[in-house]
């Protein structure tokens, strides 16, 4: 209570985060209330435990924590001219230092080697990146691209399609002048397809492609095929393309798929825009009344101030809890049910599972739970009244697990409750949809975070750092730390998180060998101004 008083918090303020944590620790105080339920729905509770808040002390703080009256505008200025400019130029040409390879000419080149096909696997953003990779391996090789078939990913279960996700006319167009693409196989080709090659060892399919190949491995390996049959079918593909020892040309046509090409279908982008909007200007805060002092009439057509707004990329599903081998405080039950998860997808050969809990989260190695994300928000100074966009597909636990982060930050939003089912149902049951909207809706936040590096945490980081927009990475190493430490207050864990943090607010980090040109776009595609 001293500590209380010493601070000056309102009495309404201690009553609200009292009620809001006697919401969060309901389940826990009456297991029997809820265990009562577990017959009627048993999947429900048949894997975790509603975890109760892991770091309790730092949780009641920063609920405690006073709304302050105009933003802070440290956390939402945008960043700085940092002196670096997107630099992809034009068409490609022959680079110089490939006139010793096997080309005569590395321009658009009037007769193409032949098809090149190329099959990608995983999530939404790792065969983004391999469609980039995709078009610079049909540079190198004066192949006429086929447009990627997307693979139907194990955890994900979405078979959209290349043409389901992305303009694809907008494609061709933007790369007319550096390659040609084609939507389709032509009829003498149309046996190329995925069953043709599930079925049995075909000399058109390249299987063993190395993982960041060099650009003279697929002139070494592949070209002949090209030369030979008119086609080559790469699978698998994806992180096949080197990120090191390519000609600058090459880096840039990379970039300038990334960032110019793929661009997501229309409807993808209407609801984008229709999340946005609403998340700027919130239906329920009408502009007030404004009377008019001479005639007595009343308007509402006063412009509304666009609100700023965080989106947050929260990768918690079961695969990213199950693969971290972390605990994240549902119990037995939970770390049965992900021990065995490992075991099915894995075979349990997961690195992680070596360590201990301690040890994985003082490297730095466990994704932040909603709890923790909520944590280091707060921290870091965004208060109550902070817009948030909630960016994930399914969140291991459900809602008991985003209760915490929803008691921080109760103007938290997400797909369903900005947009209507009706407004959804293009993109319902599709994972690649879904995170398409988030990738879209993270690219015109003011802020955006991620609890978990991965791709969608890489794929923006890049993309937001090309067009110099505002990026926080947590520092998880720190913050595994810190969350470790039960004794820590909430006075010394915010000193911490904003001094680990100085550094981490979107300023601008150059590419060093073996990173990605996805996730550090300088300088190989941005010039100094």
């Amino acid at each position: 209570m001293e500590k209380i008083m010493r601070f000056q918090y309102k009495p309404v303020r201690r009553q609200e985060a009292i009620v809001g944590l006697f919401v969060l620790l309901f389940p826990v105080l009456l297991p029997c209330f809820f265990a009562s339920f577990s017959h009627a729905s048993p999947s429900t509770f048949l894997e975790w435990n509603v975890p109760k808040p892991r770091h309790l002390r730092l949780l009641t703080s920063a609920l405690q924590r006073e709304s302050s009256n105009g933003e802070p505008t440290d956390l939402w200025a945008p960043s700085a001219d940092q002196g670096w400019r997107p630099c992809l130029g034009g068409s490609v040409n022959a680079p110089r230092e490939w006139q010793t390879m096997r080309f005569l000419s590395f321009a658009l080149p009037q007769k193409s080697e032949g098809y090149l096909q190329v099959f990608l696997d995983g999530g939404l953003n790792q065969q983004r990146m391999g469609i980039c990779d995709a078009v610079a391996v049909a540079k190198i090789l004066n192949a006429t691209l086929v447009i990627p078939y997307l693979e139907v990913n194990p955890v994900w279960q979405d078979s959209s399609s290349f043409m389901d996700i992305f303009d694809v006319d907008h494609f061709i167009n933007v790369m007319k002048d550096d390659i040609s693409i084609v939507k389709e196989l032509p009829d003498d080709f149309s046996w190329s397809t995925r069953e043709y090659y599930a079925t049995a060892i075909r000399p058109t399919r390249i299987k063993r492609a190395p993982v960041h190949a060099s650009a003279n491995w697929y002139l070494e390996n592949v070209l002949p095929v090209l030369q030979s049959n008119g086609i080559a079918a790469i699978s698998p593909f994806s992180h096949r393309l080197s990120f090191d020892n390519l000609p600058s040309e090459i880096q840039k046509l990379r970039c300038k798929v990334n960032f110019k090409a793929l661009v997501f279908v229309p409807h993808i982008r209407a609801l984008g825009d229709a999340l946005v909007h609403r998340l700027r200007y919130p239906p329920t805060e009408s502009p007030p009344l404004i009377t008019d002092d001479l005639t007595g009439t009343t308007d509402r057509n006063v412009k509304q101030m666009p609100q700023k707004f965080v989106v947050v990329h929260l990768r918690f599903d079961k695969d990213m809890a199950a693969h971290s081998a972390c605990d994240f405080g549902g119990g037995k039950a939970e770390k049965l049910a992900l021990a065995k998860y490992r075991q099915r997808i894995w075979g349990g050969r997961v690195l992680n599972s070596q360590f201990t809990d301690e040890e994985l989260r003082s490297q730095g190695r466990c994704p932040l739970t909603p709890e923790e994300i909520g944590l280091l928000l707060a921290a870091l100074g965004f208060d109550n009244s902070t817009r948030l966009y909630l960016a994930s597909h399914k969140v291991y636990g459900g809602e008991a697990r985003i209760s915490t982060l929803r008691e921080l930050f109760p103007k938290m939003e997400n797909k369903k409750s900005l947009a209507s089912s009706e407004e959804r149902v293009l993109i319902k049951g599709k994972a690649s949809l879904l995170a398409a909207v988030d990738y879209y809706v993270g690219m015109h936040s003011d802020i955006f975070v991620s609890a978990s590096p991965g791709n969608m945490h890489n794929a923006l980081v890049g993309h937001r750092t090309f067009e110099n927009m505002k990026t926080i990475r947590p520092n998880m190493p720190l913050l595994g730390q810190l969350f470790l430490n039960k004794n820590i207050t909430w006075s010394e864990f915010r000193q911490a998180v904003v001094e680990g943090h100085i550094n981490r607010q979107g300023q601008l980090r150059l590419r060093k060998p073996k990173q990605s040109i996805y996730t550090y776009p300088a300088p190989d595609c941005m010039c100094q101004a």
